[in-house]
């Protein structure tokens, strides 16, 4: 019984609950969320259709990239379901590795005018 008992809550009448560990989720769950990538995959699409230019291009882009990321993610890698610390174990580190990059991208730009005003300016 103590097999048992790993696995399962007391009941307030004192009988023990096995809960199982392969959780089934409703196939209507999946469906949605097919269809949302669906909706969100012909959002990307229309931006290049409508020919949109600049920064809103690439914000759109990036914006339906994440969403469908984190559709993907959450539900179809069965995050949605985990501990927080695992959840946060995985998607605090990208997230790190993003704010260093737009560092770089800010340091970078201040390098090169730096450059221009010395090199081309200065002589």
């Amino acid at each position: 019984m103590a097999h048992a008992s790993a696995h399962a809550a007391e009941t307030p009448a004192g009988a023990p609950v096995v809960h199982d560990e392969h959780q089934q989720h409703p196939i209507k769950l999946y469906l949605v969320v097919w269809g949302w990538l669906f909706v969100l995959s012909t959002f990307s699409y229309l931006v290049d259709y409508f020919h949109l230019q600049g920064l809103l291009r690439w914000s759109l882009i990036i914006i339906f990239m994440m969403l469908k990321a984190g559709l993907i993610v959450a539900i179809f890698m069965h995050m949605a379901w985990e501990r927080l610390a695992l959840i946060y174990a995985i998607l605090i580190p990208p997230v790190v590795v993003l704010v260093f990059v737009a560092i770089m991208v800010f340091e970078s730009n201040y390098t090169l005018l730096s450059r221009l005003v010395f090199f081309v300016m200065g002589h």
